[in-house]
């Protein structure tokens, strides 16, 4: 018989009229890696703020047994005191306090209320060094890398004698061998006979490190299943995920579009860009590519490659400084000294960071859908509030955003949803030109095929996308939406392919090789 550490029975909670779990169920056997997959609000999130008592006894419905006996807590610290300890996707770090101070927080070493920080530091580089992290204990926590700083938390959680240790999305900012670092301690953890629980969109990880998944699909529970007997069988583990993610069977991760492809729209000519607080230091180097009506580009490159940073210098130069080239709009010279002026001009860049440059996350749904063109609403220096929530109520049925209302504050929303809700204020901007910077970066399989319909729609109204993406290794995003494609390598175009001659490992090729003066086709 299994040993389950944890049993969720029956769960429902509900947000005024909304409910965001129904009647669901999830059992955690003792020392294994349990993961919960399930599109951006499936309520995978909230189901583990129900167990770890963000959401408190009371106010939802059903029954938490733990460890063999039937629990309610009313705070965090509650389950915390049971060793149920979760890592939020966004990081509860201080990072101007030390990493032995961040790890204790709130848990101090101390006697007659005066901490001893010789105590203190050494049991740190002891927790840290059972992380595999080799780091001075003194060291402030903004200095780590956030491959760094999801160690210092699971320390952190080490340091409260942990039993269940739960994980939102924990490698969704980190890089590949920072991820696989990560994996590789929840696998040591679990020889240890701590349990996990791991919420990840990344279905690779997943298949490599968990024992079960359960899928939770519109606040349900849809299956729960073990992993090796789905190896066993032979059956895609990936596919089984996603069907029950999605609903159905994805045939293909890329909807299909008919390629019109018009006159040249957007054109950038020998584009050099400097480091905004580093004199003398090249980002971008002679960069020259086009974008025509009805086509989807894409721009490959590894991280540092100045992706981001020609995108952000180009939309009215918004990064770099000492920038010099031309941009063109439908064959005509633009200068375009602001981001308004770019704006004014047809150009929209969807920046990679959503929480930081994208959104207003202490305001509604309304509020930053129209906030790009509030011109379009506004007389005399008022503005019309009825047709703001008209137009917000347009884009929320239009994307399909998930919220009770246009009223809701954007912070609230699910990842998906907030990128939807970015995508909406730059479609109201009605641009010739689209920048899509990681249109898909941390959402889920189900609002990625959404999103790519989305490209194909705007290409087929005529227009210009251009689309950077650095899901290479894993979903061939680029391979899969654009019509051409240009590699990146230290700041200089280093060869552009049709779609229809791109394989990654030629991409790949392009994207490590040493920048030259000629760009290659």
């Amino acid at each position: 018989m299994t040993d389950h550490i944890l049993q969720m029975r029956s769960i429902t909670k509900r947000f005024g009229g909304v409910t965001a779990l129904s009647e669901v169920s999830l059992q955690v056997a003792r020392g294994e890696i349990h993961a919960i997959c399930g599109e951006n609000g499936a309520g995978k999130s909230t189901l583990m703020k129900v167990l770890s008592g963000v959401y408190p006894t009371g106010s939802y419905e059903g029954e938490i047994e733990y460890d063999g006996s039937t629990v309610s807590f009313g705070s965090i610290n509650d389950s915390e005191a049971k060793g149920i300890v979760i890592i939020h996707q966004e990081l509860a770090l201080i990072p101007h306090l030390s990493v032995a101070e961040n790890i204790f927080l709130g848990n101090e070493r101390s006697t007659a209320g005066i901490i001893d920080w010789n105590a203190v530091n050494a049991q740190a580089s002891d927790l840290l060094s059972r992380v595999g992290l080799h780091e001075n204990p003194t060291t402030p926590v903004g200095f780590l890398g956030v491959g760094k700083q999801q160690l210092v938390e699971i320390a952190k959680a080490l340091s409260k004698n942990v039993k269940l240790l739960i994980l939102d999305e924990p490698t969704a900012a980190l890089n590949d061998d920072d991820s696989e670092h990560l994996l590789g301690l929840l696998r040591e953890l679990r020889e240890e006979g701590i349990t996990c629980i791991i919420i990840s969109h990344k279905l690779g990880e997943i298949a490599s490190v968990a024992d079960t998944t359960t899928i939770i699909r519109d606040g349900a529970t849809i299956e729960t299943f073990r992993m090796q007997e789905q190896r066993d069988s032979g059956e895609s583990i990936t596919g089984r995920i996603i069907r029950g993610m999605v609903g159905r069977d994805m045939d293909a991760m890329y909807p299909h579009r008919d390629v019109e492809i018009g006159e040249e729209v957007l054109r950038i000519e020998d584009w050099h860009v400097g480091h905004p607080t580093q004199p003398g230091r090249t980002v971008v180097e002679g960069a020259s590519l086009n974008v025509r009506a009805g086509e989807v580009v894409g721009i490959a490159g590894l991280m540092g490659a100045g992706r981001t940073e020609l995108a952000m210098s180009v939309f009215g130069r918004a990064y770099g400084r000492d920038i010099t080239g031309q941009v063109y709009l439908h064959g005509k010279p633009v200068k375009l000294p602001g981001v308004a002026e770019a704006i004014s001009a047809g150009i929209a860049y969807v920046s990679e960071d959503r929480k930081r440059y994208g959104l207003n996350l202490i305001q509604d749904i309304c509020t930053n859908v129209t906030s790009a063109n509030l011109s379009r609403l506004s007389k005399g220096g008022w503005i019309n509030g009825n047709a703001e929530i008209g137009v917000a109520e347009e884009y929320r049925a239009s994307m399909k955003i998930k919220a009770p209302s246009v009223m809701t504050t954007v912070g609230k929303l699910s990842g998906g949803n907030q990128q939807k809700v970015v995508l909406s204020k730059w479609l109201y901007t009605e641009p010739d030109v689209l920048i899509l910077d990681e249109p898909t970066r941390g959402i889920d399989v189900g609002a990625k095929f959404e999103i790519y319909t989305l490209i194909n729609d705007l290409a087929s109204q005529g227009k210009a996308v251009l689309v950077i993406s650095s899901e290479l290794p894993e979903l061939p995003e680029l391979l899969g939406v654009c019509d051409r494609i240009y590699a990146l390598s230290e700041g200089r175009i280093t060869g552009q392919l049709p779609a229809a001659d791109a394989t990654q490992e030629r991409l790949m090729e392009l994207m490590t090789a040493e920048p030259s003066h000629e760009t290659r086709t």
